[in-house]
């Protein structure tokens, strides 16, 4: 049997990490990110397509594509979470398992930061874990996909 396909997606500005604000998002770089990701994967038994883009369409279409090609979704929106209702409607489309996942803890910042449209599709949230907040989705993933 196949391993379970888990499509970790990355909003805009995720391929500045290691740069950005370190303060506020760390020094992992999204390659840390994505290799730690693959890493766990493989501890799993899940296959990983790990991808990022500054565009929202691109995002969309990945959502979108997703349902025929994955059994869950890893989501961090970057600042489509506080924007985006195009990709809520691909989220909810998508009849797929959905993890949020955010560097930093949004409630505890900007007030605008904590409004999030992708928690209406997720079934759960995973924020201010830095870089790690990504296997701890992988973990929880692994368990949703398992229950189904």
């Amino acid at each position: 049997m196949a391993a379970a396909t888990i499509l970790v997606l990355n909003g805009p500005n995720l391929n500045l990490l290691g740069v950005r604000e370190p303060e506020t998002y760390g020094r992992d770089t999204l390659a840390d990110i994505e290799e730690a990701c693959l890493e766990r994967a493989a501890e799993l038994d899940l296959a990983v397509d790990f991808r990022q883009s500054n565009h929202e369409g691109q995002l969309v279409d990945w959502i979108q594509e997703a349902r025929e090609a994955a059994d869950g979704i890893v989501l961090n929106p970057g600042a489509y979470t506080h924007t985006s209702i195009a990709i809520l409607d691909a989220l909810r489309a998508a009849d797929l398992p959905i993890i949020e996942v955010h560097l930093s803890n949004i409630h505890r910042r900007e007030s605008y930061r904590r409004r999030s449209y992708v928690s209406e599709a997720a079934q759960g949230i995973i924020c201010g874990f830095g870089g790690h907040g990504y296997l701890l989705a992988l973990d929880a993933m692994a368990r949703l996909i398992k229950r189904d």
